[in-house]
C-alpha cells in the first residue's frame, strides 16, 4: 500500500506539472506585459542565460548547456508564465497583479515540488527495502544450495518454516486489520443510513411547507380580487380580513426564509453523505486489496509447502510427517475460515455465467493441494479484477452499431466480447462463414431425415453425450434440455456432412455453441462454420491428417519461439502432441477456464486457425519458467494435464499471444502446413505399401492352422 500511495502521489504531481507546461505551450492566457506595480520592464526579469544564447542555436539544445544553478531560474520562468492567468483573479486583473501575488504563486509551486520530492524519497526507501528483502532471499537460497550436509539443509529448511510461521502471523495481523476496516465500514454505513433518513425527513418537511405556501398564495390571490360589491373601508369585517392578510404575508415570508434555510441544510447533508459514500468505497477497495493479498500469501504458502514436500521426499520421516500435517491443516483451513469471516467483498459463485465449475474438483488425491492453490489464485484474480477496463470495453461494444469487418473490430474481438453482446456478435461471425450454405428450412429438413431413419453414428453420439462437459451443470442436470438439443445438432451435422459423419470432439464444439447462442439451429451452423470453413479439410477425417500436420507445425513454431523449452522437453523425452492434439481438435474447450476460452473463440471465429496457434504458443510461454523447473518427465506430464486451468490473467495471455509471438505471418504458416502435409502423405503411402506387402506374404503362405488350446481343467479332465 505505501508503494501504491507514493506512486499515486507522484503521478498527481507530475500531472499538475505537465498541465502547467501544456498551459504555457498551447498559448493560453494573455501575453506577458510590463506590470506597472513591479517597477521595471519584463525583460529585466529574464534569466541571464537567455541573453547569452547564440542566435543560430536550436532552442532544444539550450537546456543541455545550462549550468546547474539554472534549474531554479527555469522554475521561476515557468511560474511567471503561469501567473499570466492567476487563478484567484479575473481576466481583467491578471495583467495588473502585484509582486505579492507572484510570491504566492511561487510558494505554491515550491510546495508542489517539495511534495514531489518527498514522494520520490518515500518511493526510493520502499524500493530499497524491497531490494534488501530480495538480496536476503537470494543469500538464503545460495546457502541452501551450498550446504554440504543434509543436516545443514534441514536447518535451513527449518529456518524457512519459521519464516513461514512469521508470514502466517503477519497474515493474521492483516486479517485483524481487515476485520477492523470492515467494522468501521459498517459503522460508516449506519451513519450514512441515519443521514439518509434525516435527509428524507427534511425533504418531507420541506415538501409539506411548500404545499402550505402554495395554498396560502392561492388564498391571498383570491382575497386580493375585489368582488363586484366592494365592502366599505370602515367595515370591521373588511378591516379584520386586511389584518389577517397582513399576518398571512408575514407567515409566508417566514416560511420562505425557513425553506431557504432547510434547502441549505439539505445541501450540506448531501455533501456529507457523498463524502461518507466515497470514504466507504475507498475502505471497501482497501479491504478487497487486503483480502486479495491474503489469498496471494496463502497461495505462496501452499506452493512453498508443495515444493518442500517434493524436495524432501522420504529423507526424514519426522519432517515428512510435519509437512503432511501442515498440508492437511492448509486444506482444512477454508472450512474453519468461513465461520470466522462472514463478510464476502467479492463473492465467487460455484458456477460461472455459462454453468462451468469455477474451480475444478480433482479426483486424484495428489492434486488436492494444487486445486486449493488454484482456488486462491482465482479468488485473488476476482478481487483485483480491473473493473474500469472491463467497463470501458463494454461501453465500446454498446456504442458499436452495425458490425463491419475492420481492424478496430479485430482488436475488439481479441480483447473479448462482453457476455450480453456475444450471441449477437457470434451470429454475425457465423453468418459471414456459411451464408453461401444457409437456407431457412435446411436444418428442419435434416431433423426430419434423422427422425425417418437412424444414422450409423447415432450410437456413438449417444455414448458421447454423457461425457460432454461433466463440469458443467447444464449437461449434468437430469432435467436440463441441453443434452437433447446437443443430440439433435450432432445428428443433423452427421446427415449434412456424410464424409465425416461424427468424430469425437465435435460434441464439445457444438456444446460451446449451444451455451453461448442458446439456440440449436444457430449452434448447428456454428459447427458447420468451424468444421467446413475455418479448419482445414480432413481435420476430422478417419486418419486426422490435417490435425497431425498442425501438431508438426506447432513443434516447428515452438522450436523457433521457445528453443529452451523444446530442448528441456526433448532431453526428458516429453511428447507435447499428447497434450496439444486435443487443444486443436476441440479449440481448447477442455483446457482453458470458460472466461478465457470464450475470448479465444471470439477471435477464432473471426481470424481463423492462426488464433489457435497463437494461444497454444502463449500458453507455453505463460508457464515456461514453471515447466523448466520440473526435471522429471512423469512430473512434467502430470503438470501439463492441468496447468492450463491455472491461467487466470486473460490480459497477460492475450498480450503474449498477439504481441510477444509476433511476427506471425499466415503465409509462412500455410507453407509449413503444405510441407508437412507432403511428408505425412509420403509416410502414409509408405505404411500402406508395407501393409500391402505384408498381406501378400501372408496370403502366399496360406492360412495358418491354429492349434487348439485347451484349458488346464480340460486337460485334467481328459487325463
Amino acid at each position: 500500500m505505501p508503494v501504491i500511495l507514493a506512486m499515486e502521489k507522484q503521478r498527481n504531481t507530475m500531472h499538475n506539472i505537465r498541465s502547467n507546461k501544456q498551459a504555457h505551450g498551447t498559448g493560453h492566457g494573455p501575453p506577458v506585459e510590463e506590470s506597472p506595480q513591479s517597477g521595471g520592464p519584463q525583460r529585466e526579469e529574464q534569466p541571464p542565460g537567455a541573453e547569452a544564447s547564440t542566435p543560430g542555436r536550436e532552442p532544444a539544445d539550450f537546456p543541455k548547456a545550462a549550468p546547474k544553478h539554472s534549474v531554479p531560474t527555469n522554475i521561476t520562468q515557468r511560474i511567471k508564465r503561469q501567473n499570466n492567468t492567476f487563478p484567484f483573479f479575473s481576466d481583467g486583473l491578471s495583467r495588473t497583479r502585484s509582486a505579492q501575488e507572484k510570491v504566492v504563486a511561487l510558494e505554491q509551486q515550491v510546495l508542489v515540488l517539495t511534495a514531489e520530492l518527498q514522494s520520490q524519497k518515500e518511493l526510493v526507501k520502499i524500493l530499497h527495502k524491497a531490494l534488501e528483502a530480495a538480496q536476503r532471499e537470494k543469500r538464503a537460497s545460495s546457502a541452501y544450495l551450498a550446504a554440504a550436509k543434509d543436516e545443514d539443509r534441514l536447518e535451513l529448511v527449518r529456518h524457512k518454516v519459521r519464516q513461514i510461521e512469521e508470514l502466517g502471523r503477519r497474515v493474521e495481523a492483516l486479517e485483524q486489520e481487515r476485520e477492523q476496516l470492515v467494522h468501521e465500514a459498517r459503522l460508516r454505513e449506519q451513519q450514512v443510513q441515519e443521514l439518509q433518513q434525516h435527509v428524507q425527513l427534511l425533504m418531507d418537511k420541506n415538501q409539506a411547507k411548500q404545499q402550505v405556501i402554495c395554498k396560502l398564495s392561492e388564498k391571498a390571490t383570491q382575497d386580493f380580487i375585489q368582488p363586484p360589491g366592494a365592502p366599505d373601508a370602515a367595515d370591521p369585517d373588511f378591516l379584520s380580513q386586511q389584518e389577517r392578510m397582513e399576518h398571512l404575508k408575514d407567515d409566508m415570508e417566514a416560511y420562505k426564509t425557513q425553506n431557504r434555510f432547510l434547502n441549505s441544510e439539505i445541501h450540506q447533508v448531501s455533501k456529507i453523505w457523498r463524502k461518507v459514500a466515497e470514504k466507504e468505497k475507498a475502505l471497501l477497495m482497501k479491504c478487497a486489496y487486503l483480502q486479495a493479498r491474503n489469498c496471494q500469501v496463502e497461495s505462496k504458502y501452499l506452493a512453498g509447502l508443495r515444493r518442500l514436500q517434493e524436495a524432501v521426499g522420504t529423507e526424514t520421516d519426522s519432517f515428512s510427517d510435519l509437512l503432511g500435517q501442515l498440508v492437511q491443516e492448509a486444506l482444512q483451513w477454508e472450512a474453519t475460515e468461513g465461520s470466522a469471516d462472514p463478510v464476502e467483498l467479492n463473492p465467487i459463485s460455484e458456477y460461472d455465467d455459462y454453468g462451468f465449475l469455477t474451480v475444478p474438483d480433482y479426483e486424484v488425491e495428489d492434486l488436492k493441494l494444487l486445486a486449493k492453490i488454484q482456488a486462491l489464485e482465482v479468488r485473488s484474480h476476482h478481487l483485483l479484477a480491473p473493473d474500469a477496463k472491463e467497463r470501458a470495453l463494454r461501453e465500446r461494444w454498446t456504442a458499436l452499431g452495425e458490425l463491419v469487418p475492420s481492424s478496430e473490430l479485430k482488436q475488439m474481438l481479441r480483447a473479448g466480447v462482453p457476455r450480453e453482446h456475444r450471441p449477437r456478435v457470434w451470429r454475425w461471425l457465423i453468418h459471414r462463414r456459411v451464408q453461401h450454405l444457409h437456407t431457412p428450412s435446411y436444418y428442419q429438413e435434416l431433423l426430419g431425415r434423422g427422425q425417418a431413419c437412424e444414422h450409423p453414428a447415432a450410437r456413438q453420439i449417444e455414448l458421447d453425450l454423457n461425457r460432454t462437459f461433466p463440469n458443467n451443470k447444464h449437461f449434468t442436470c437430469p432435467t436440463s434440455s441441453f443434452p437433447s438439443q446437443l443430440r439433435r445438432v450432432l445428428l443433423s451435422f452427421s446427415w449434412q456432412n456424410p464424409a465425416i459423419g461424427y468424430c469425437q470432439g465435435l460434441n464439445r464444439l457444438a456444446a460451446i455453441a449451444l451455451l453461448v447462442l442458446e439456440d440449436e439451429e444457430s449452434a448447428f451452423w456454428c459447427l458447420v462454420a468451424i468444421v467446413e470453413t475455418i479448419l482445414p479439410a480432413d481435420y476430422y477425417s478417419k486418419t486426422l491428417t490435417a490435425s497431425q500436420v498442425d501438431q508438426r507445425v506447432l513443434q516447428d513454431l515452438l522450436a523457433e519461439k521457445m528453443p529452451r523449452l523444446v530442448a528441456h522437453l526433448g532431453q526428458r523425452h516429453v511428447d507435447l502432441s499428447l497434450i496439444t492434439f486435443n487443444w486443436f481438435l476441440v479449440v481448447f474447450a477442455d483446457s482453458l477456464v470458460s472466461d478465457i476460452l470464450l475470448r479465444v473463440w471470439d477471435a477464432f471465429l473471426y481470424e481463423g486457425t492462426k488464433v489457435v496457434f497463437r494461444y497454444a504458443l502463449a500458453i507455453f510461454k505463460y508457464n515456461e519458467e514453471e515447466i523448466l523447473r520440473l526435471q522429471d518427465g512423469l512430473e512434467i506430464y502430470q503438470y501439463l494435464r492441468f496447468f492450463t486451468k491455472t491461467i487466470c490473467d486473460q490480459r497477460k495471455l492475450m498480450n503474449i499471444a498477439f504481441n510477444d509471438m509476433n511476427p506471425f505471418p499466415m503465409k509462412q504458416l500455410q507453407q509449413r502446413r503444405a510441407a508437412h502435409q507432403e511428408r505425412l502423405e509420403a509416410e502414409l503411402r509408405e505404411l500402406e505399401r508395407l501393409k500391402a506387402e505384408y498381406m501378400e506374404r501372408r496370403a502366399s503362405r496360406g492360412r495358418p492352422v491354429r492349434e487348439s488350446c485347451g484349458s488346464e481343467e480340460d486337460g485334467e479332465g481328459e487325463a
